[in-house]
């Protein structure tokens, strides 16, 4: 194991992965020294109160109406730690993620949620850094483009807990080996209902997860399954494993976080209770483990685990994301786009449950897609056009 102390800069350091993230850094402070934070400014408090725990050089704050607050809070800090705060450079603006995250650190956690995590994703792999990528939307919409600017083997390390488990999972064997890669999903709130019970509920219902406590478009994501189908494109990037060889089943108590079949018949499953501070902890160290990150699993009493088949009629999302992956190009953005756009209108009360997997399936049925090689103003030009195509069918509903 390395003793070698990191320099981490955290993305999304308020959000729950980065909250979790920074938690792991206090409990191993010989490991890891944070350089930078970002947010995008929903609390700024919290935002300069890690910045000035952690003694950071550089916090990026997206909103730039509260960048005002946030030099304020800085210079407020506690006399013990106010010369160190005001020393604390402050960025502001849409591309400070993106500025950060190419300083330059050993290890950048994208902790980012949606597809605003491309462009930061992007300057960490030019910067050579480790990416720790929680942001699975960056390379679900980026694709080919993300996976050439890597430089090296294991630069990506997935933080998402099941691609997370794939990666440990595969240590067990040759990548000619694997058969196929099965990806776990806990089923949300909604697994065995019946689609016409599912029709009326709101959100209050759908941000009921039954066993991860997340952010609310990741928490709706997966009450639609639509999180599992983005998953299942990244594992097919992730991995270079056909699409087809990717099998989602239901795992409710979700302490399998995936597992891979090898062609002797053998299954690997990574397990552990729910709590994503095992997988942060490990891209920030990879390949080391650090000791003492989460509780094990209870060997000791008696216990029961259920896989169950995934109900498609009902979760359609997967199914749309497969046709998606297969179709490659601009696909996976417009599919990504018209999904976040639709969690937004069903999180403000404007849209039905059901109706977010129905439109997005339109927006994709009206994409026609460029061909050759896929280029990052071709990536941002369709999720421009899906965006203000979800918007105008959503305004006419």
């Amino acid at each position: 194991m390395s003793s070698e102390r990191r320099d981490l800069v955290l993305l999304g350091s308020t959000g729950s992965i980065g909250t979790q993230a920074i938690d792991v850094v206090r409990r191993h402070p010989d490991r890891f020294r944070v350089r930078a934070l970002s947010a995008g400014g929903s609390d700024v408090g919290l935002l300069a109160a890690q910045a000035v725990e952690l003694g950071v050089e550089v916090v990026a704050v997206a909103d730039e109406a509260r960048a005002e607050e946030l030099r304020a809070r800085l210079d407020d800090a506690p006399a013990g730690s106010r010369s160190t705060s005001r020393h604390i450079e402050v960025l502001t603006g849409p591309e400070a993620a993106t500025e950060v995250a190419g300083l330059g650190a050993d290890v950048v956690l994208n902790g980012i949620t949606g597809s605003v995590g491309l462009g930061p994703t992007l300057a960490a792999l030019a910067a050579g850094s480790t990416l720790a990528l929680a942001n699975k939307e960056s390379l679900v919409v980026g694709g080919p483009v993300v996976k050439a600017a890597v430089r090296r083997p294991d630069q990506i390390v997935p933080v998402d807990s099941e691609h997370s488990a794939m990666a440990q999972c595969l240590r067990s064997g040759a990548r000619p080996e694997v058969r196929r890669l099965i990806l776990t999903a806990s089923g949300g709130p909604f697994r065995g209902w019946a689609r016409d019970d599912v029709k009326t509920v709101g959100p209050e219902q759908a941000l009921a997860h039954p066993t991860w406590s997340m952010g609310p478009v990741v928490t709706i994501n997966s009450a639609s399954l639509m999180n599992k189908g983005l998953e299942l494109i990244e594992a097919h990037l992730l991995f270079d494993v056909p699409v087809d060889d990717i099998t989602v089943v239901v795992h409710p108590q979700s302490v399998v976080h995936s597992m891979v079949e090898f062609v002797d018949g053998s299954t690997i499953a990574q397990a552990s209770p729910p709590d994503m501070r095992l997988p942060i902890a490990l891209g920030l160290g990879w390949p080391d483990r650090l000791e003492g990150v989460a509780a094990p699993c209870a060997w000791d009493g008696p216990t029961a685990w259920t896989f169950e088949p995934l109900d498609e009629e009902l979760f359609g999302a997967v199914r749309l994301a497969r046709q998606v992956a297969r179709s490659g190009a601009t696909y996976p953005a417009v599919l990504n786009a018209a999904n976040e756009e639709c969690v937004e209108a069903f999180l403000a009360g404007r849209i039905g449950f059901l109706d977010i997997v129905e439109t997005v399936e339109r927006v994709l049925g009206e994409h026609s897609a460029t061909t050759g090689t896929l280029t990052l103003p071709a990536v941002i030009s369709a999720e421009e056009w899906a965006r203000a195509r979800t918007r105008d069918i959503l305004a006419r509903r």
